[in-house]
Formats: structure tokens, C-alpha cells, sequence
């Protein structure tokens, strides 16, 4: 049977149309009658729901005219790698086909079609008018023009429920996750809350300073010159003692990590990387590049690190609070921080947990948030074309950290990788995209392509050689902003194994150069969704990157002029090291687009030397502790990306400091 939809129904479906149905509240899958044809069914507009899947809040967003679905976006993209998140589309497919939330879940991910069909029930009911309830509580996204937004008021007839413990840690990620573990270890009274349904991703690469591994192989680091390039890197924008924590600490974390993950049941082999596998090309006129030489990864291994520590707190009778997201953080009339309010995801209801000895809050950067990026990184934001971050980190621990009084660094540090594969004509930054978080997303399909790195010819849009190619990652990337687009092509011929074989590349660059048919899948693969091109002639491929009269002509004469610099062996444009030139002679040649790929942002809270949250004034706030991407005082401008593993070896480095400091340890 049709509605009737009165006046007063239609300004009830429009004022719902408006308003952000919250992650808490989920409805099972619904099923809608079909109406009859022609008549009026639904308040024409576009509508959001959300539910909760297995790793994240999926959102639908659906577009309406009176009488049926005229549009389905879906956006999974932080569920399951490979699986819920690649689904978005043929659910959408779907929904828009049957013109109903319930449809067949998607085999092997159905918890995310589940969500997926709950959120479209969700849009569905708004445009039918129908009353949503939205759960007790919502948190201010904040906006285009105020990324903080406002500290939530929360009265105490809102709470339902008081947790006690000793020690509250916010986030099961790297730094979370090693804080449990060692807070475990030591049988101290902890919990652990994760917004998400499980633990999330393990960066399975950490750098630590003359650890075991290091001195089994007889590897040692000048740890003086590293201080000091570590404080170069950030023009000298960091705390010398925050970084000396991490040098002079991180053998004790490695040793930690390795006990468990090298003992019984797991019995995991360190890979060590160091000498000249781990070492900058050296030549006359090479750039004296440094970086720790110890790189420790377990990658490969059977489970990763983060869910080999989740089994490992629970044999020893300890357990994760899933889907619990932080609200806000509780201070006394001190300013001492003494627990926090959180948000039961899935009932929507609030808990106060009280946190006697303190909190550490290993909540992830801000990546996944368009307005803190736009507002807080500018220009990272304006050469970057893809994005590998976890959707799941849009800053919510530093806002909190903010409305409690800590104070967040001033200089931007995004961690970008030259690898932001996009087709001709995509300029770099953000587009506009509905169903995004924020109504934002980076336009690139491919979350890294990673010969994108190797330092093969670059050429803006007008054909020209524009910057040495090579340098740490971002070096390119913030040449390219004084580019058309920000975006820039990369040029090599089919000798391209010959080559990347003598730049040899560091850190996770060398996969091209050490994985057997690495590139050479990557080429084949790219070639067929048509964001590689591959031609028998220059002016065949000059065509296909889309380059008009002018620009071909020039493009042509840098590629002679970047072959004579290859015979002379020397770089005199923009003083290339000679090991790392290439000749550009033997067909097919290959060209693509890239930008940057987004991997997290390292600008965080003020921390001293004990990981303790700092104030305005650089006082430390008592009972709050910060360790990983939302951690400050360590890195500007940009990631050292010649220190393989820097960033994760001082997340887990630094959950372990806060632990000892809370537990009482040291």
C-alpha cells in the first residue's frame, strides 16, 4: 500500500534527510514492500545511514526520486582489506537492481553486506519519512572551517555504567597493542578499548637502535650523528630528548617483541636488515644521506604481530574492549586526567572509565580526516592523489588530547609515498565524493604503486624535466607542487630490471628490485586497467600520456637531452647521482602518472621524554600519556623515509615508556 505523504510527514522526511544517522545505531536488514508503480513512495533527496561491520562504520548514501532508487554509493573502505572492502560496488549493484535493502550478502563477507544492507534500510525509512532512532550520543565531525569541532557535554544521567582499572590504553593498533602486552607481562591492572570490531593493521617494519639482531651482526650505529639527522630532517623542530628515548630505548623494546613472537607457540624468525642491503648508492657526487641500518620485521610470519599480542594478553586473562570509542577524556580540579568517557558503539550507550594511575592514547593520526588534513597540511594535501591510510584514523585522539588542554605540534609531518598511481588529466588533491567521511576522497584507485620510487626520468605536464629524481620519497612530491596538477609522469624503458637493479632503493622500495617478476606484474597489470601505458615509439607513448603539440615536442627533447646526460654520466641540470641515471633507448617504453599516496601524518601532541602529554606552556598534563602517529615532538615537515622502520620502532618504543611510567615500573 502507498504512502500518503502530508505536509507535515514531507518536512519530517526532510529535517531526517539532514541529520547524520550515528554509527550506534544499527537495525538489522529490512525488508520493504514494493509499492505500487507510478504512485508516490518516497520523499525525493539523498540520504545516509551507517552500520557497523566487522572492522568499521560502513556508510550508504542513496538517492531518491518519488517512486524508486536512482543512485547507491557505499563506502567500505575501511573494513577488511581484500575482502568487505572491495565489495562496495556489487552491493550497490544489488540494492539499486532489487529497488530493497535486502539483498544476498556478498559470499566470504558477510558481516560487511550485512552492515552494508542495515545502513541502505537506514536510508531507505528516511525517505520514507519514518522516524530513525539515532542512539544517546553524537560527536561533533567538526567542519570545512573549524577542524576541532566542540568537546562533547556529557551529563550523568547520560552515563550508564563506571568502569574501574589502573590503566586505560585507547586504541588496538601497533602502539596499543605492545602497551597491552607489556602491561600483561607485568600482571598490572589495564584495560584496552578499540572503536573498531578487531585489532587493527600490524606495520610489521620497526627500527631499533644496536638491538640484538644488531649486535649478532656486528652492527652498530653512530648514535650522535643519528640524533642529529633526525633533528636535519625536521629542521630542528623536535625534542632531542623525545628522539633520544627512542634511540636509547628501542633494544629493550625489540627484546620485548622478539621474546614473545620468538618463543613458544609462535617460534617467528627475525629478518634483520642492514649493510649493504640497507645502504645508500655511494658515489662522487652521491647526497650523504643517514639512517639507522638496523630495520626488524617479522613480515610473513603465520599471524600478524598485532593478533599474536591480542592472544597473548588473553592466555594471560586479559581482553580487549571492541567496538568502544573514545568520547572524551575526564580531568579533576587539578587538570590531572583521570579516565575517560566512551561510547558502547553498538548500544550507543556511554561508560565512564575510570583510569586510577593514567591513560595512554595510541589513537592513530589523521589521515582519513579531509577537514584536519585540508586545514592542518595544506600542502600535503595538495600533491597527493591516493591514499593507503587506515580510513579509521581521522584524528579523534588528538581532538580529544586538544579539548583536554595538551597542545598539538605546529609543523605538518604526512608520511607520503611518491606512488599515487592516477590516469592522464587527474590533478593531485582532494575531489568531491559523497559517501566519502567528510564528502571528500583522493581520486586515485591503486593505494601504491611502488615503482613509482625508483628514479627513473620525471616530466611535468609540459614535457619537462623539472627535479632531481632522486631523494626520499617526498622530495619529488613537493617539486611536483610547483607543477601543472601537482602531478608529474615517470618515463623508462623495457631495460627498467637492468636499472632498479644499480639504483638500488631502500626501505619497502626494494621490493621492486628484490621480489622476483615484481614490476614486471605490476607493468602488465596497470597496462590493462589503462593506467600504465606502454608504446613502441616515444611519440606513440607521448600521445597516450595525453601531452598536446607543444608539450610532445618538448617531451621528446627532454628525453634526448636526459639520454646525453646518461652517456656523459653526469647530471649537470639538476645533479643526479650517476649510479641512479637511465638511458631511454629500447622499446617498449612505458610512461604513467603519479602523485602522492597518503600513508598516515605524524603530527601530534607535545610529548616530553616520559611520553606525558605537554600544555601550552610545555607542562606535562598528569595521567595522559601519547605514543604512535598521534605522538608529537618527533617529526616536521615531512618522514624520514631513508630510516626504514623509524616510526613504528617509536611507537612500540614509546607505549612501552608509558606503561613503566604508569605501572610504576621505572
Amino acid at each position: 500500500m502507498a504512502n500518503t505523504i502530508s505536509r507535515k510527514d514531507f518536512l519530517k522526511g526532510a529535517l531526517a534527510s539532514t541529520a547524520t544517522i550515528a554509527a550506534a545505531s544499527v537495525l538489522g536488514p529490512v525488508a520493504f514492500a514494493e509499492e505500487a508503480a507510478g504512485e508516490a513512495i518516497y520523499i525525493p533527496g539523498t540520504y545516509t545511514g551507517t552500520a557497523q561491520g566487522i572492522e568499521s562504520t560502513v556508510t550508504v548514501t542513496m538517492t531518491f526520486d518519488e517512486t524508486s532508487i536512482t543512485d547507491v554509493q557505499i563506502d567500505v573502505s575501511a573494513e577488511t582489506a581484500s575482502i568487505g572492502a572491495v565489495i562496495g560496488d556489487e552491493m550497490a549493484a544489488k540494492i539499486l537492481e532489487a529497488q530493497s535493502a535486502e539483498v544476498d550478502a556478498v559470499a566470504g563477507a558477510s558481516i560487511t553486506s550485512q552492515a552494508v544492507s542495515a545502513a541502505a534500510a537506514k536510508c531507505i525509512a528516511q525517505a520514507k519519512g519514518e522516524s530513525i532512532e539515532e542512539g544517546g550520543f553524537k560527536l561533533d565531525e567538526g567542519s570545512d572551517e573549524d577542524w576541532l569541532g566542540q568537546e562533547p557535554e556529557v551529563s550523568e544521567d547520560m552515563i550508564t555504567d563506571t568502569w574501574e582499572t589502573d590503566i586505560l590504553i585507547v586504541g588496538a593498533g601497533n602502539g596499543g597493542m605492545c602497551a597491552a602486552a607489556y602491561a600483561a607481562q607485568n600482571g598490572l591492572n589495564f584495560r584496552i578499548i578499540e572503536q573498531n570490531s578487531v585489532v587493527q593493521d600490524t606495520r610489521h617494519w620497526y627500527g631499533a637502535i644496536d638491538s640484538s639482531e644488531g649486535l649478532k651482526a656486528g652492527v652498530t650505529v653512530n648514535r650522535k650523528k643519528l640524533l642529529s639527522e633526525i633533528s636535519r630532517y625536521a629542521s630542528g623542530k623536535c625534542s632531542h630528548k623525545v628522539v633520544n628515548t627512542w634511540i636509547n630505548e628501542s633494544a629493550a623494546m625489540h627484546d620485548f617483541v622478539s621474546g614473545i613472537l620468538e618463543s613458544d607457540p609462535y617460534n617467528y624468525s627475525c629478518i634483520f636488515t642492514a649493510g649493504e642491503e640497507a645502504r645508500w648508492p655511494e658515489s662522487e657526487d652521491s647526497t650523504d644521506y643517514m639512517f639507522p641500518e638496523q630495520e626488524h620485521t617479522y613480515r610473513g610470519a603465520e599471524k600478524p604481530r598485532n593478533i599474536v599480542f591480542q592472544e597473548y594478553i588473553e592466555g594471560l586473562g586479559y581482553s580487549i574492549d571492541f567496538n568502544t570509542s573514545l568520547v572524551k577524556l575526564e580531568k579533576d580540579d587539578s587538570g590531572r586526567v583521570t579516565g575517560a568517557i566512551a561510547q558502547l558503539t553498538e548500544s550507543g550507550d556511554l561508560v565512564r572509565i575510570n583510569a586510577a594511575n593514567g591513560v595512554l592514547l595510541a589513537c592513530g593520526g589523521y589521515p582519513g580526516n579531509p577537514y584536519m588534513m585540508q586545514q592542518l597540511d595544506p600542502l600535503g594535501t595538495s600533491v597527493t592523489t591516493a591514499c593507503s591510510y587506515s580510513p579509521a584514523d581521522k584524528g579523534y585522539g588528538i581532538r580529544a588530547a586538544v579539548w583536554a588542554g595538551a597542545s598539538l605540534d605546529a609543523e605538518a609531518a604526512p608520511m607520503l609515498f611518491d606512488r599515487g598511481l592516477v590516469a592522464p588529466g587527474v590533478d593531485a588533491g582532494y575531489v568531491d565524493s559523497p559517501a566519502s567521511y567528510g564528502g571528500k576522497a583522493f581520486p586515485g584507485t591503486v593505494r601504491q604503486y611502488n615503482p613509482g620510487t625508483q628514479p627513473f626520468l620525471k616530466v611535468n605536464r609540459r614535457g619537462e624535466r623539472f627535479a632531481n629524481e632522486s631523494g626520499p620519497y617526498n622530495d619529488i612530491l613537493y617539486s611536483a607542487a610547483q607543477q601543472p596538477g601537482h602531478v608529474y609522469a615517470q618515463i623508462h624503458d623495457a631495460n627498467y630490471f637492468e636499472d632498479i637493479q644499480r639504483f638500488h632503493t631502500i626501505g619497502c622500495s626494494a621490493q621492486s628490485r628484490n621480489i622476483p617478476g615484481y614490476m614486471d606484474d605490476m607493468l602488465k597489470q596497470y597496462v590493462e586497467e589503462g593506467l600504465i601505458f606502454q608504446a613502441d615509439t616515444l611519440e606513440e607513448l607521448a600521445d597516450k600520456l595525453g601531452f598536446d603539440a607543444d608539450a610532445k615536442e618538448t617531451f621528446l627533447a627532454t628525453v634526448e637531452r636526459y639520454n646525453e646526460i646518461y652517456d656523459a654520466q653526469d647530471d649537470t641540470d639538476f645533479g643526479k647521482m650517476a649510479p641512479r641515471l637511465s638511458e631511454i633507448r629500447t622499446a617498449p617504453f612505458y610512461g604513467l602518472w603519479l602523485g602522492a599516496s597518503l600513508l598516515t601524518t605524524e603530527q601530534g601532541i607535545a610529548i616530553n621524554e616520559k611520553t606525558q602529554a605537554l600544555d601550552a606552556d610545555r607542562n606535562p598534563i598528569e595521567g595522559l600519556y601519547i605514543t604512535g602517529d598521534m605522538s608529537g615532538s618527533f617529526f616536521a615537515n615531512n618522514y624520514p623515509c631513508l630510516m626504514p622502520g623509524i616510526a613504528c620502532g617509536r611507537t612500540l618504543t614509546f607505549a612501552i615508556k608509558a606503561i613503566k611510567q604508569m605501572g610504576g615500573l621505572e
